[in-house]
């Protein structure tokens, strides 16, 4: 899978743009190899404006597979982890996916096409989620998966990267093409997702996904909880507070409103899910646009000075540590990933 370029990068000077989560784990791991990082970002440090602000953050590799290429089940897994290595509290209590009996069919189409799991009957359910007693008949559990909080955790990694030696500008809106013009010895690192048409990345396109955060101290769960669905793959995730965050649709439109049928159907699943959510508080209803390519696979596209780190789809958080760790091999040894990497 790895090949060795004919000439390896040797500079020591790197510029990212785009403090998202893509972003954020380039500036990450060149720092902490001994790289001269800045780490530039158009928005403010609250990074409301972000995909990332967006996001489920789920770490979850071997649920993924049941859509998704392999290529996502393989860097998924070495992200896992690299999550493990540079935050070691990452909460790794896995994934739980249940469905009712009218989706049974559908259940059993998701565990054929996923590894990496076992099979609980309604005793373990309640053994590993009391809230749920009672509510499902089976469920799979993956055991080595994980979530953060993006909201959180995204200020954990830039308190970090600046610990490293990184530096981070906020509010700076920079043109890749320019940055590699004025720096003489040194790379420039796109991660500006669906900004990045603006130079010339035209194959991207926005894929909304909504979302709905509740409050109730009613129901306590530990993990991402997934509801089979016929045509979105629902989830509840836990977060601090008593929160939860639903999510989150897939449509193919590139506004950032959220529709009355698609708030029904999460607020629905989470009924479905436990009936106590019924009388939960609404504290937000938002969306997101994630960068996608034609084939929703992420790539990394080297020219010269510029290296673009795109489309990374759904799988974020899942994805970003991987891709930088590709995007260093690259730059200290030449090294290429043929399933990711493009060189012009």
């Amino acid at each position: 899978m790895l090949q060795k370029a004919t000439s390896p990068r040797g500079e020591s000077s790197v510029n990212i743009i785009g403090a998202g989560i893509a972003g954020s784990w380039q500036a990450l791991l060149f720092a902490r190899a001994g790289y001269d990082v800045t780490l530039h970002e158009r928005g403010d440090a609250e990074m409301t404006q972000a995909t990332s602000h967006w996001a489920g953050g789920m770490l979850a590799p071997w649920c993924e597979r049941e859509a998704s290429e392999p290529v996502i089940t393989r860097l998924g897994i070495r992200s896992l982890d690299l999550w493990r290595e540079q935050l070691p509290e990452t909460p790794f209590h896995g994934s739980l996916v249940v469905s009712h009996p009218r989706d049974r069919t559908d259940f059993e189409r998701f565990a054929k096409l996923t590894t990496d799991h076992e099979r609980l009957d309604a005793s373990g359910i309640a053994e590993l989620e009391p809230s749920l007693d009672g509510r499902f008949r089976e469920a799979l559990f993956f055991a080595g998966e994980g979530h953060v909080e993006p909201r959180a955790v995204l200020p954990k990694l830039h308190k970090q990267l600046a610990e490293a030696g990184a530096a981070i500008k906020f509010q700076s809106d920079c043109e890749p093409d320019k940055i590699a013009q004025e720096i003489k010895n040194g790379i420039v690192i796109d991660c500006r997702g669906l900004a990045a048409r603006e130079s010339g990345t035209r194959d991207l396109r926005g894929v909304k996904g909504e979302m709905v955060i509740i409050e109730t101290p009613e129901v306590q769960l530990s993990r991402p909880v997934r509801l089979i669905h016929p045509r979105w793959p629902l989830y509840i995730i836990p977060r601090d507070g008593n929160r939860f965050m639903i999510g989150a649709t897939t449509v193919e439109a590139e506004d950032t409103g959220v529709s009355v049928r698609s708030a029904l159907e999460l607020l629905t699943a989470a009924y479905a899910v436990h009936p106590a959510f019924a009388e939960a508080r609404i504290v937000e209803i938002g969306a997101g646009l994630r960068p996608a390519f034609p084939d929703n696979l992420p790539r990394i596209a080297i020219d010269a000075k510029r290296i673009s780190v795109n489309g990374l789809y759904r799988h974020g958080f899942l994805l970003a540590p991987a891709l930088a760790e590709l995007t260093l091999a690259y730059v200290e040894r030449g090294a290429i990933d043929n399933e990711v990497m493009q060189c012009s």
